[in-house]
């Protein structure tokens, strides 16, 4: 039986609002906070069931002020929007590293079809 991989690494890179982690097997992800923020496994984004999610919008600054760990499982990141509801199981975390591209892309055809667009972050500008 394969092992889940596990973080063996967690950096908070607050100035470019990055959440770089390295797992066992050799994945390395580099997780912007605003994809972070917006794709959060807390009740408030997913809702209670399929269907019920929340589009986040106006997320393109939002960074992490400080993270908790919750167990030998998973961290709960504070966001300095106020959110900090959300637990990141360690493969959740991993999924969203493995997922990223195409989980983007279809958050920015989600904003598109809801009439809404990202502004470019200050981190970015």
């Amino acid at each position: 039986m394969n092992e889940k991989p596990i973080p063996t690494e967690i950096t908070l890179h607050k100035a470019r609002h990055l959440l770089e982690i390295a797992y066992s097997d050799g994945q390395r992800f580099q997780l912007p906070t605003e994809y972070l923020r917006v794709f959060s496994p807390s009740a408030e984004v997913r809702g209670h069931g399929p269907g019920q999610e929340t589009l986040q919008v106006g997320k393109e600054d939002v960074n992490i002020e400080q993270i908790e760990q919750v167990g030998s499982y998973a961290i709960q990141p504070h966001f300095d929007d106020g959110h900090n509801t959300g637990i990141y199981a360690w493969d959740t975390l991993y999924d969203l590293g493995v997922n990223y591209q195409q989980n983007w892309q279809a958050y920015l055809e989600r904003l598109a079809a809801a009439g809404q667009q990202r502004k470019t972050p200050a981190h970015e500008a």
